[in-house]
């Protein structure tokens, strides 16, 4: 393999539900804390070479109907959410130019006009984090492999539940489909 760079032509900036109603839970190996600075890091460096930032959240129609109720072993409890649940932690943004995309569901692509907005822009790579590291980036990430994306996982900018999760999703599928990368690393390839 050659030396790591990013086309900043090509390349998109994407954060999965760092926002307030998430970003309360406990996480590992990395804390909200340090997982908002490095994404926030990336972040910055995206806008400042004018590349583009998606930041997406999760949230649910105002009548609650769009919530997903599989039959499940361990079945996610449908709760009334706070009404900051879905908007995005202030150090991350949204800053002016930034796209701000809402899912329904673990995944950013499904139903969402994430694929779109690449494609009118000419995107072919994403820079990929959040939380949680198995359950939306992962999704996301499924999708974006399916669509022909190339990407580039920010290992320290995402958390799970736990650090087994987080570790299942970064030994396991990432190495697979895309490129695992530390925040200094990133940094350096802008």
């Amino acid at each position: 393999m050659g030396e790591f760079h990013i086309n900043r032509e090509k390349t998109a900036f994407v954060s999965i539900d760092l926002q307030k109603g998430i970003v309360s839970r406990s996480t590992a190996p990395y804390s909200t804390r340090q997982v908002i600075t490095n994404a926030s890091s990336i972040a910055g460096a995206f806008r400042k070479s004018g590349m583009p930032v998606f930041l997406v959240r999760v949230s649910r129609s105002p009548d609650g109907k769009d919530a997903l109720r599989p039959v499940a072993d361990v079945p996610v409890p449908v709760q009334t959410l706070p009404p900051d649940y879905a908007d995005i932690v202030p150090e991350l943004g949204p800053k002016e130019g930034d796209f701000v995309i809402t899912k329904r569901q673990w995944g950013a692509f499904y139903g969402t006009e994430l694929d779109l907005e690449f494609r009118r822009r000419g995107i072919t790579t994403m820079v990929l984090c959040g939380i949680s590291t198995n359950i939306g980036v992962e999704s996301t990430a499924r999708f974006a492999f399916e669509y022909g994306y190339h990407q580039v996982f920010a290992e320290d900018a995402m958390a799970a539940l736990s650090a087994e999760e987080h570790a299942a999703t970064i030994t396991k599928i990432f190495p697979r489909i895309g490129l695992v990368k530390k925040t200094e690393e990133i940094l350096r390839a802008l």
